[in-house]
Formats: structure tokens, C-alpha cells, sequence
């Protein structure tokens, strides 16, 4: 196995959450959107992956907004995939 895909594999249980609006915002952004991003968002949703569940549902539920430019940056950039423009 790659190092490339050894990563993933790891993504892909890093997007397993513990609530499922969670998974269906995550999972389905790793495997379509992740690949084609620079490598500076790349990082930045590896570092978003990193944050507590309460603080990732409150932010995609627009509860509050992350004070971190990239998490910023990541929930617009998850968020515009499923929401209707």
C-alpha cells in the first residue's frame, strides 16, 4: 500500500464521527472534492478533521462560526457542496 493511500485510508476513519450529520458532510467531501484541492486545503481539512464534534456540528449547523481563518475556510468550502446556490 502507498503512503498516498495509507492516508486516506486514515482520512476516511478520521470522517467517521461519532453523529451522522457529521459523516454525510465529511466522508462524501474526502472522496470527491479532497483529491482535487492544493495542498494548502488539503491541510486545512486534515486540521479541520482534528477539531471536537460538537465544535464541527455547531459550525455546519451554523450555530456559531469557527474564530480560525481555516476552519472558516473549510466550512464554506464543505457547506457550498450541499447547500443549493
Amino acid at each position: 500500500m502507498t503512503e498516498e493511500n495509507t492516508e486516506l485510508k486514515r482520512l476516511q476513519w478520521e470522517c467517521r464521527r461519532g453523529m451522522l450529520e457529521l459523516d454525510v458532510l465529511l466522508k462524501p467531501f474526502l472522496d470527491e472534492a479532497y483529491p482535487q484541492l492544493d495542498a494548502e486545503d488539503q491541510a486545512r481539512f486534515r486540521k479541520l478533521l482534528k477539531c471536537e464534534d460538537p465544535d464541527l456540528f455547531s459550525w455546519f449547523m451554523a450555530y456559531s462560526t469557527p474564530e480560525d481563518a481555516d476552519y472558516q475556510r473549510m466550512v464554506r468550502m464543505i457547506l457550498a457542496r450541499v447547500q443549493p446556490h
